[in-house]
């Protein structure tokens, strides 16, 4: 039994849940957002709530119930409050600036890469810090790794892009096996 699928989506002020045969449509404040249902899955409103149900208990559907269950609560949320990733660019020399609304990165590379601007997700550049934010909360961290492979952290240095409060461990390197 899913535990997470059985409990039941709380609706937020401000909210509009449309419910059809292979979809669920969320309306808030920030955007609109479409949930598609798989088959043998079934949403049903119920006052102030979304109710995900199975209709039966085969591994597929069953793997299914959380999971249709947790997108509806993060799209919920997401067209409230948008979601956010803050990534940090670490390194002597690396630095990150917004041009207009596409984000410029020197990373030691012998060119500045361009990251254009993507629909739904916008970007905030502080020193060396973005923040990417946005109401879908996977299309938001899809972006984000795309940055961050701009250039992974280096695993003797630690110099890259990396997620904020993200722990490297660092290799020692050669000096330190042959002391």
């Amino acid at each position: 039994m899913s535990k997470i699928g059985e409990q039941p989506v709380t609706i937020a002020d401000g909210v509009d849940a449309t419910i059809t045969s292979d979809n669920v449509v969320v309306k808030g404040p920030k955007g609109e957002l479409t949930i598609d249902i798989p088959k043998g899955i079934t949403v049903k409103k119920v006052e102030d709530s979304l109710i995900v149900t199975r209709g039966s208990n085969a591994r597929k559907v069953r793997a299914l119930h959380g999971l249709v269950r947790s997108l509806l609560s993060n799209a919920i949320l997401g067209v409230v409050t948008p979601w956010e990733k803050h990534l940090e660019v670490v390194g002597t020399g690396y630095k990150v600036k917004l041009q207009g609304k596409d984000l410029v990165f020197d990373v030691g590379l012998s060119h500045s890469v361009k990251f254009d601007a993507v629909e739904g997700v916008e970007y905030q550049v502080n020193k060396n810090k973005v923040t990417i934010a946005g109401i879908d909360k996977q299309f938001v961290g899809e972006i984000a790794n795309k940055i961050r492979v701009i250039r992974k952290p280096d695993a003797y240095k630690g110099k890259g892009i990396r997620y904020e409060g993200e722990v490297l461990y660092l290799k020692p390197g050669k000096k330190a096996a042959t002391a």
